[in-house]
């Protein structure tokens, strides 16, 4: 079956496999470097569509005959600056409709990726940038490999989104790193949030031969390069253990692990995870074929529908939020101050003094709460040095800026102030009185209400205009999505300022009505009402919950 892709991805953003050759230092011969560049900056990231994996696959061909020459000793391939390949591209997924096309995706990767070892002479990959799923697995097919010092986003992705590595992931990595190493890459990570590491992580996994600082990364690949290809550079792998109750326990630690982030509702880790445990006695051939078999089935899935749809939405709106002001409208923030110190209130100050590096100021009604609140923060920023995610400057420099007061006079020079307090009107609007007689007159004063009226709210203060919801979930740091919500006279400003605020947060947002308990709660209360209704009706509970997961 011929498969049409530029009418599948009629969007792409085509990459061309840029080629020149390159002297090697020492007289080691001419070195073909291949460049992945889709013609844009660094804000666009390369992707990998059919169009741009068949070009890679036309450049491989043209290579591998200049190599049976004896033009080339060697090839290379890297990536624009800061980007090598951020995986394939999902924009149309959505119009692939039959099994065969799906197949079709699953094959193209593996067809044009197996090329890299079938050159003739040795293939390296130097990971300039973020590699990402089928970036990563362009890496993992070539001879040899080095990563920057700087690249800070290495991960197979696939089934946080309902898919797996379909393009050598679950084959090439085990018998790399071994099965303990592969299901942390493949099954872990992704389910810990899509959790990423850095480059140097990647090479003590063993991901990579070399590690090289960013400077002169390029230079240093190709000098290495030149020392692999001449015999004077070693290149030493600890060799796989092929027990299979090593094996064994790899895998039943992964199915443990998508047990408990998905209730084992979601085919994707199992089906990933069946491909790493066969890849003990698989050859490539057979690995790669059961990638084909389980990729193209996971694609034609309700579940990877679903996630794919759903990450392709939260992509472009955190982008550009539907409804948001011109971001010009925002005024800049340079402190915070808190209303609160309680639970919520303190991981919104660590986030906030992480994310913007600004002076928080907490207030609560006695110092020992204020006291407790600011301390939690420090807590939590010692436990990040402890885990190696945040050095002892930065937290020590974010401690000084995190202070406690039972007053609210600190508030006067802040322009963004947040209130975190119980989920009372009355209270809410005796909070913004006591604020509003401090702050600046074009200070925002952002509720974290989860159902409040923000007009209500504001309608007994001098100027209304500047207060908007600012709607946060529970872990506030894990939780992507921002709930901003506008009052009947919040003005552009305001919400530019807020848009733009959430934004330096990291968080996703979306803009919405002012009506009772906004759009997240909403639908939890129609969920939560409906359960109690087939309950009611004498299901067992049990059955209703297994029903609402999706168990037949």
């Amino acid at each position: 079956m011929s498969i049409d892709f530029a009418t599948i991805f009629p969007d792409e953003v085509v990459a061309n496999s840029i080629v020149r050759d390159v002297e090697l230092p020492g007289g080691a011969g001419t070195f073909a470097l291949i460049t992945l560049d889709n013609g844009l900056d660094h804000t666009k990231p390369t992707t990998l569509g059919p169009q741009t994996v068949t070009r890679l696959g036309e450049a491989l061909d043209a290579l591998k005959t200049r190599a049976q020459a004896g033009e080339i000793v060697g090839v290379g391939i890297t990536g624009k600056p800061f980007i090598f390949a951020a995986g394939a591209d999902l924009s149309g997924i959505g119009a692939v409709t039959e099994l065969a096309q799906a197949r079709a995706i699953a094959e193209l990767g593996h067809r044009v990726f197996t090329k890299f070892g079938e050159l003739g002479v040795p293939s390296f990959a130097f990971v300039n940038g973020i590699a990402l799923g089928g970036g990563l697995e362009i890496a993992l097919n070539c001879d040899y490999r080095s990563i920057s010092g700087d690249v800070g986003m290495i991960a197979f992705p696939e089934v946080f989104l309902g898919i797996l590595p379909g393009w050598g992931g679950t084959w090439l990595t085990p018998n790399l790193v071994g099965p303990e190493k592969a299901v942390t890459m493949v099954i872990e990570n992704p389910l810990s949030q899509n959790r990423m590491i850095n480059g140097k992580k990647a090479h003590e996994l063993g991901l990579f031969d070399r590690l090289f600082e960013p400077a002169d990364f390029l230079v240093q690949s190709l000098r290495w390069a030149a020392g692999v290809i001449s015999g004077t550079e070693k290149v030493d792998r600890p060799e796989v253990d092929r027990d299979e109750s090593t094996w064994e326990a790899a895998v039943a630690k992964g199915r443990a692990v998508a047990d408990a982030r998905t209730g084992g509702y979601s085919p994707a880790p199992y089906r990933a995870l069946d491909c790493i445990a066969a890849a003990r006695t698989n050859d490539k051939k057979a690995g790669f074929a059961a990638e084909d078999e389980g990729l193209s089935e996971l694609l034609m899935s309700e579940e990877a529908r679903a996630s794919l749809y759903a990450f392709d939405l939260v992509q472009r709106r955190a982008k550009r939020p539907a409804g948001a002001p011109d971001k010009a409208l925002a005024r800049k923030v340079t402190k915070v101050g808190i209303v609160g110190a309680g639970l919520m209130a303190s991981q919104l100050a660590l986030l906030f003094v992480r994310r913007h590096q600004v002076p928080v100021v907490m207030t609560d009604l006695d110092q020992g709460r204020v006291d407790k609140g600011v301390a939690y923060v420090h807590a939590e920023l010692d436990k990040l040095v402890a885990k190696g995610r945040l050095n002892s400057d930065k937290a020590n420099r974010y401690k000084a800026l995190v202070t406690g007061s039972t007053s609210k006079e600190g508030f006067a020079d802040a322009q963004f102030v947040i209130e975190a307090v119980f989920e009372e009107m009355s209270v809410k609007k005796q909070v913004w009185a006591e604020v509003e007689a401090v702050v600046s007159e074009e200070c925002v004063l952002a509720t974290n209400t989860s159902s409040l009226s923000i007009t209500e709210m504001a309608s007994e203060l001098a100027h209304p205009e500047r207060v908007v919801g600012f709607h946060f979930f529970n872990p506030v740091a894990v939780m992507p999505l921002l709930e901003i919500i506008s009052g009947d006279k919040t003005d552009d400003a305001t919400l530019a300022t807020a848009f733009a605020t959430g934004k330096k947060l990291g968080k996703s947002m979306i803009l919405v009505k002012d009506s009772p308990s906004f759009v997240v709660n909403r639908l939890l209360g129609r969920f939560m009402s409906d359960m109690a209704r087939i309950v009611d009706a004498g299901t067992p509970i049990d059955v209703a919950d297994a029903g609402f997961a999706g168990v037949a």
